[in-house]
């Protein structure tokens, strides 16, 4: 099948621009536009697998994103496409070079299972992070040594080293909410969290203090589930919903389990999540009474 000039198939902009995601999002959206400029021209993923010599396996994975790009592999597909004009297929190229520079928790690659690491990027990345923690209280807004004290409860054996390592990754995550692009957090966080003693008296006295001065930051909105609602839609584990200032890149919604986690974001998923964080929202004390709320825990400690 003839390919459509590459007059016809310019690179999207809101694609190749974002740029601070790292390689998780980079990876998302150069494959998104590679399947995009496929399907635009009829092209079977089997037909374009064997171009670059791979599996269709292998080119689904590329697509989605989950693996790492060749300059050669790209180089053949945009050829295939039809993509010819140089400045297109180097602003494409350069996507496979951002896509495979380390971000900047590699450095911490001891300190996170492999699971993980997809949601450093992902939320690095995004424009508005909506969460739901029923156990603890949400990892960008815990204080190092409330952070200590949930890392020695899942791993009880793990070295001191280690346990020092973690905390310093979780820390150095919550710098991205005092950036200028900072993206909007919204927490929904349950009561429970809040009366679960972790550290001791001391420690929980200074995370409810971090937690009523992340309150009156612009970008947090901070809403507690209290005890009286009874039943509610997460009745469930934890809940994070990303949002990202791109069309191209989808809502996507992170379930953490003990040892793995889900990414999600088929349309009828994220649909249905986005519905219960609503529904959440709704249920929970509004921003200003969550403050008078964590408060009164404050003073009972």
């Amino acid at each position: 099948m003839a390919a459509a000039p590459a007059e016809q198939v310019p690179p999207d902009p809101d694609v190749l621009s974002l740029r601070r995601g790292g390689p998780t999002v980079q990876r998302i959206m150069l494959g998104t536009r590679l399947r995009r400029l496929r399907e635009s021209l009829g092209i079977t993923r089997e037909a374009a697998a064997s171009t670059i010599r791979a599996s269709d396996a292998k080119l689904c994975r590329m697509e989605l994103g989950r693996v790492g790009f060749k300059v050669r592999d790209v180089a053949d597909l945009l050829t295939l496409y039809g993509v010819h004009d140089p400045d297109v297929r180097e602003e494409l190229v350069d996507s496979v070079r951002r896509a495979n520079r380390p971000g900047w928790w590699r450095a911490y690659g001891d300190a996170f299972p492999t699971w993980f690491e997809q949601h450093l990027g992902l939320e690095e990345a995004a424009s508005l992070i909506r969460t739901y923690e029923v156990q603890f209280v949400p990892g960008l807004l815990q204080t190092a040594a409330y952070a200590e004290a949930v890392v020695r409860l899942g791993r009880p054996v793990t070295s001191q080293d280690a346990i020092r390592r973690r905390v310093e990754l979780r820390m150095t995550r919550q710098a991205l909410l005092s950036r200028t692009d900072a993206p909007r957090l919204w927490v929904v966080v349950d009561e429970a969290a809040l009366r679960r003693p972790l550290g001791g008296p001391e420690v929980m006295r200074d995370q409810l203090r971090r937690l009523v001065e992340a309150a009156a930051l612009p970008n947090v909105t901070l809403q507690v589930l209290p005890f009286h609602v009874g039943g509610h839609a997460a009745a469930g584990g934890p809940i994070t919903v990303l949002r990202f200032p791109v069309p191209d890149l989808p809502d996507i919604v992170y379930l953490e389990q003990l040892s793995s986690a889900l990414y999600l974001d088929k349309p009828e998923d994220v649909d249905h999540y986005l519905a219960v964080m609503d529904r959440l929202s709704v249920v929970a004390l509004s921003a200003a009474d969550s403050v008078g709320f964590l408060e009164r825990v404050l003073a009972e400690y």
